[in-house]
């Protein structure tokens, strides 16, 4: 058996322990792997992410739509008028007239009535409170309002109403009705309607007045009350 010389094994040792040389298309392959790898974790983020946030914006719309239908239940449904004769009780037609009743109640809640006077009272036809200086209209009501025509709708009697000419944001005339009033449609828009207290309305309609339908003495409302229900 031929002898191997020691040089040759030392060379043979070396080749074995040396490193082994890795190609450039493994390398590339490596490299890719990761790259795919970190772009899914990305989307896999931005995914999750998305979905977190499209719930949380849908949390925050049925939120808000909720209140918002607990807040349309949570409107007063009725007014209670404390006027210098007694208690005057109205029921409100929010939906009927729901941006009139969102004035007349925001304009309660800030004590706009508080005082007020019954500055006009025409028997067997309205009493007015708000405007003081719109006075004109009302001889015109009792001038024209005698003659229906066919195409009137009536008001009738204890109905709660305000002018349907546009004021500025302080003003606001109240009506009631006491009696059948057929010619109103175009001057009134009814929000509301007497539910208790038509004996107060009609002795304010009994007050003596002037010429002008103005009350002799001071007449109004003390202050206003909102209640849920009655």
């Amino acid at each position: 058996m031929a002898k191997i010389k020691p040089q040759t094994l030392l060379l043979q040792s070396k080749k074995k322990k040396g490193p082994t040389r890795i190609s450039v298309t493994t390398i590339i392959m490596c490299n890719l792997i990761v790259v795919l790898i970190v772009l899914s974790l990305v989307a896999t983020y931005r995914h999750w992410s998305q979905r977190s946030r499209s719930q949380a914006e849908n949390d925050s719309i049925n939120h808000e739509g909720a209140d918002a239908f607990l807040k349309k239940f949570d409107v007063p449904g009725y007014a209670i008028l404390n006027t210098s004769k007694g208690l005057i009780t109205v029921e409100l037609y929010k939906d009927a007239s729901p941006e009139i009743v969102d004035r007349f109640l925001d304009l309660c809640q800030k004590g706009h009535f508080k005082g007020m006077a019954f500055h006009r009272v025409i028997k067997n036809y309205v009493i007015q409170g708000g405007d003081f200086q719109r006075l004109g209209s009302a001889e015109d009501w009792t001038l024209n309002g005698k003659h229906p025509t066919e195409l009137s709708l009536k008001h009738e009697a204890f109905m709660l109403g305000t002018s349907r000419v546009k004021h500025d944001s302080k003003g606001f005339e109240l009506f009631i009705t006491t009696a059948p009033i057929p010619d109103l449609n175009e001057k009134l828009i009814v929000f509301g309607r007497v539910v208790k207290g038509e004996d107060v309305v009609q002795e304010i309609e009994e007050v003596d007045t002037d010429e002008h339908y103005r009350p002799k003495s001071p007449i109004g409302i003390v202050d206003v009350t909102l209640k849920q229900e009655i």
